[in-house]
């Protein structure tokens, strides 16, 4: 229990296997794979789970990560306006953003991308060449939904 009889803490045990870059870059150095998944989350988050930690094999070949359940999957759901999804996004984008910068050195990233804004700007332009697809997708899905071609419920 937290910190009374109605915070429970629930610990989640998860499956950590191989991962799906080994068949290009090879066998990670971690003999576990549950270790591999948590030194990784280490990397990436400025505050980890305090409960985070990884167990070697149940003894038929398989690594496990332990971590605190928090499950936070529906809590998206409540976000309706469109200005509330706008920040929601731009938050979980900072938050990558923030996760990558952590896991690499970022001294040598700014003198690869060097002193100019072309990296800025050619980020800028796909994602505006992103976004006008996604319009031009979106266009074509309500004209299907309309012709009866993809069905729609509502409700879910």
């Amino acid at each position: 229990m937290g910190r009374d009889d109605s915070d429970p803490l629930i610990l989640q045990l998860k499956e950590a296997g191989p991962s799906v870059l080994e068949a290009y870059a090879g066998r990670s150095r971690y003999r576990s794979h549950g270790r591999r998944v948590v030194v990784g989350q280490h990397l990436m988050q400025a505050a980890s789970d305090i409960f985070l930690g990884w167990i070697k094999s149940d003894g038929q070949g398989r690594d496990f990560y332990v971590r605190q359940l928090h499950d936070l999957k529906g809590r998206s759901r409540s976000i309706r306006p469109a200005e509330g999804l706008e920040l929601y996004g731009g938050l979980c984008g900072w938050t990558l953003a923030r996760a990558h910068a952590r896991s690499g050195d970022r001294l040598a990233i700014a003198a690869y991308l060097g002193p100019n804004d072309r990296f800025d700007e050619a980020v800028a332009d796909f994602a505006e060449a992103y976004a006008d697809q996604a319009e031009r997708d979106y266009a074509l899905l309500t004209k299907a939904v309309k012709q009866g071609k993809v069905k729609v419920e509502t409700g879910v």
